[in-house]
């Protein structure tokens, strides 16, 4: 397929690019620096100008396009990263200005420029329970889609309603409109970096419900996303299929979600973010449990 990813440069995408290059896709990177990487495109844009968006929607995605003589290629898809990654980076209007401004110009662009597949980052966050002034416990455990989303910090409320913008392009135009979202992301040095803390103190987790994300296995995400036609609308929780921490689900509940039902087959590893959904629908197979790459 021949695709514009936005946000290739930034933490996720540095990985979901070359994932999907080596899967056989072109691909054209849109951020505000360029992804280094064999096999990448990169075009220097800024979401939040409409006029960006539909230019780079329709140009060539490198040189050897105009070969042919045969005109502009069209984009089989779209895949919209970019973003404010998180808050307490900017100000928390301009978070929400680019975030949601950014993702109505991408969807809106690609669709009156005839794209049929989109797939778009949303987050973790809309749960409300990440960012949450002070603690917040999910209803239930494990966090599926049907979870509400109550969030009260800008970033996540960007994430929410760039969920309506996309359910609404959807039912307008037909086109397929998959959100992701997506755990945080580990990268594979993350690993050793980071995880021998989290042994140690389990509780640096619980803001993401003790859930990750390896970001090679979100670069599978996005792939399945891609070769599954037909679902229009859909909403995915990204994650790994196991928690983060060396203790069981079952301590962890005591310890930490007294009071939150649990389901009764929970396993004593399963992730506290249930990826059920993408499992079923897309056939998602995560590979990458940090259990490869260190001991408990």
């Amino acid at each position: 397929m021949r695709i514009l990813f936005t946000g290739g440069s930034g933490k996720a995408g540095r990985h979901v690019v070359p994932y999907l290059i080596n899967a056989g896709h072109r691909v054209l990177n849109v951020d505000k620096v360029p992804l280094e990487a064999d096999g990448v495109d990169n075009r220097i844009a800024d979401i939040t100008d409409a006029g960006q968006m539909y230019d780079v929607m329709a140009s060539y995605a490198g040189f050897d396009e105009m070969l042919p003589g045969t005109g502009v290629p069209k984009f089989d898809a779209v895949v919209h990263f970019a973003a404010v990654p998180r808050m307490l980076l900017t100000s928390d209007n301009e978070c929400y200005r680019v975030n949601t401004i950014g993702t109505y110009n991408v969807i809106d662009a690609a669709l009156k420029m005839g794209v049929r597949k989109i797939v778009f980052a949303s987050s973790e966050t809309t749960y409300g329970i990440c960012f949450a002034d002070g603690e917040l416990k999910p209803d239930y455990l494990p966090v599926d889609e049907e979870h509400p989303t109550v969030p009260m910090d800008s970033y996540a409320m960007s994430k929410v309603v760039n969920e309506a913008t996309a359910r609404s392009f959807q039912r307008r135009s037909g086109a397929d409109i998959y959100g992701l979202r997506i755990n945080n992301v580990i990268e594979p040095h993350e690993y050793e970096a980071n995880f021998p803390a989290y042994m140690e103190n389990p509780e640096l987790r619980l803001r993401n419900i003790f859930a990750y994300i390896d970001a090679r296995d979100l670069g599978q995400m996005v792939n399945r996303c891609l070769k599954t036609d037909g679902l229009g609308y859909e909403i995915f929780n990204v994650s790994n299929d196991d928690h983060s921490v060396k203790e069981t689900s079952q301590e962890l509940h005591a310890k930490f979600y007294d009071g939150v039902p649990l389901a009764d087959d929970h396993g004593s590893h399963d992730t506290f973010y249930s990826n059920a959904k993408a499992r079923r629908l897309l056939g998602f197979q995560p590979e990458h449990s940090w259990r490869n790459y260190l001991s408990p």
